[in-house]
């Protein structure tokens, strides 16, 4: 702006501001255009002289649906950003105002045109014709907009986009599904989700659904056991100098299902955290020994939880220790307790309980939890935690028995270290071959288990884990495939929410809200999503 100044208390009564905002239309050759660029004002520098500015410029801003704020306020934003500085402002405020208009509800008598065109554009190479019917068609390089979301993954916006072309464009997707470098897709997305504490819940759900898209392609689930990693850094729990991104994959989601358990206690989260796992399963190839571990630790920390719990809700005023002190002794990492193995622990209770449970299950678990709620006196006090979980447990239960039991159907000769795990935890799992609610997904384990043990009964004692690996990929040689029996192939698919709308647009104005440069937004009159919200 030019040499004329004024004061911002001057601004209601500007005759530039009222022209620009009037109804009146201005020619592009009128020299009004050179007078109101010419026009400036002294930039607010505290948030004094910034309220005093939308209190003088409020019919402006009205008249112009906030587009004045643009021209006006410079880098003054909403709030402090607690992002990392950006390195392309224009690129983020270009994205953001794409995910906006992507997001835009159907009219009455017409589709939204933005979202029919991030729908149906194509490859630079591809020189086939567009179809009639797509009216908003456009080519963009593939490798470009690749490599560029590769980058910027650790913003909520470019994980936001990555979600939406994945799902709603198939040349999109088709094409990173075809490429040989996965890994740099995969592993930001890994790496959001390992700082699961750190991250809003929105980006993790993208996060998790993204993978849980790509793990819909057999191809992608054959493909990431191929690729090796080398020295993951950001991985804390444990060194991984060698490990396959499939694998990597894999302990990152159970870290993830493990953190929802113990902390939000989100059920959509872990859902859709099982079903990525479940779609990989049949394609588990050559599991790393301490991702194969973590599979079958994982499910015997629930297998031990759901005896505690069980016990607490048949026998609710029998104070158990043992089994107290038997879900208190548990690592996260679900390792072995110090003095007491798992079936010290399981046989005095699993075999009556069960027994118990297969009578008639739904009807037994009405009645203990009935007599429970007896014993707090009043309908209006809510069942413990550890009630309301039986279920969720019994589900998370479950899907993981399903898991193993895919992958030991389906490639067992590829994975030695999932059975030396399950070996190893075998005496846990024996307790669960009669519960009426898994008795039949246990049938391929209990087999596998009774197989390969009585081989390695046979080898002799103090066997070496060498030589426990050696009888156990010659044992799958050995063993009829035919007696495994048969399930309905583990297959998830992603739908959206009937109404997506209800979670997308706030999301996107919160983003816009936090993390847009040069607008400004009363906070006050915000009503399309709580201030306190991711």
């Amino acid at each position: 702006m030019g040499s004329n100044s004024s004061r911002i208390g001057d601004l209601p009564k500007n005759e530039y501001l009222k022209k620009l905002s009037g109804t009146e239309s201005v020619s592009e050759n009128d020299p009004f255009w050179n007078q109101l660029l010419s026009f400036s004002f002294p930039a607010p520098t505290s948030s004094t002289e910034l309220k005093l500015l939308e209190e003088a410029t409020i019919s402006v801003c009205r008249s112009l649906a906030g587009l004045w704020t643009v021209f006006t306020l410079g880098g003054v934003g909403s709030r402090a950003a607690a992002a990392p500085e950006l390195s392309s402002p224009l690129a983020n405020q270009s994205l953001l105002l794409l995910l906006v208009l992507a997001n835009l509800t159907d009219a009455a008598d017409a589709p939204n045109p933005y979202r029919q065109a991030i729908m149906s554009f194509k490859n630079t190479q591809d020189n086939s014709p567009f179809p009639s019917s797509i009216p908003h068609a456009f080519q963009i390089n593939f490798n470009s907009l690749y490599t560029a979301l590769c980058e910027q993954q650790t913003s909520d916006q470019a994980t936001l986009l990555l979600y939406t072309l994945l799902h709603q464009n198939s040349n999109i997707r088709t094409y990173m599904l075809a490429r040989t470098d996965m890994e740099n897709l995969v592993l930001p997305i890994l790496e959001i989700l390992y700082h699961v504490e750190e991250r809003n819940s929105h980006h993790v759900y993208m996060a998790l659904i993204i993978l849980l898209i790509l793990t819909e392609d057999d191809g992608f689930n054959r493909s990431i056991h191929e690729v090796i990693l080398k020295n993951i850094t950001w991985y804390s729990e444990r060194v991984l100098t060698e490990i396959s991104l499939g694998s990597l994959l894999i302990l990152v989601v159970i870290r993830t299902i493990q953190y929802n358990m113990t902390r939000t206690r989100d059920k959509y989260l872990h859902t859709n955290c099982l079903a990525a796992l479940a779609n990989m399963s049949a394609q588990f190839r050559s599991l790393h020994q301490y991702a194969a571990q973590r599979i079958i630790s994982y499910t015997c920390r629930h297998l031990r939880r759901y005896v505690c719990v069980l016990d607490k809700l048949y026998f609710p005023h029998s104070h158990c220790s043992t089994l107290q002190h038997c879900f208190s002794s548990l690592s996260d990492n679900g390792e072995e307790l110090w003095s007491l193995t798992c079936s010290h622990i399981l046989r005095s209770y699993a075999s009556s309980l069960f027994s118990l449970l297969s009578k008639k299950h739904n009807k037994v678990l009405e009645q203990a939890t009935q007599s429970l709620r007896g014993s707090l006196s009043s309908n209006d006090v809510p069942l413990p935690d550890y009630a309301q979980d039986l279920n969720v447990i019994e589900e998370v239960i479950r899907m993981m028995l399903e898991i193993i039991n895919s992958c030991l159907t389906n490639s067992l000769h590829h994975n030695p270290n999932l059975v030396y795990a399950l070996l190893y935890k075998r005496d846990l799992f024996e307790q669960f071959r009669t519960h009426p609610s898994f008795q039949d997904i246990m049938q391929n384990i209990d087999l596998v288990i009774t197989f390969f043990s009585s081989r390695l009964l046979q080898a002799g004692a103090e066997l070496s884990v060498e030589r426990v690996l050696e009888i156990i990929k010659q044992g799958v040689v050995a063993l009829p495939k035919d007696r495994l029996k048969k399930f309905p192939e583990l297959k998830f698919k992603y739908v959206e929410e009937e109404q997506p709308e209800e979670f997308f647009i706030p999301y996107v104005w919160s983003l816009v809200y936090n993390s847009a440069i040069g607008l400004y937004w009363n906070p006050q009159d915000i009503q399309l999503f709580t201030m306190d919200s991711d």
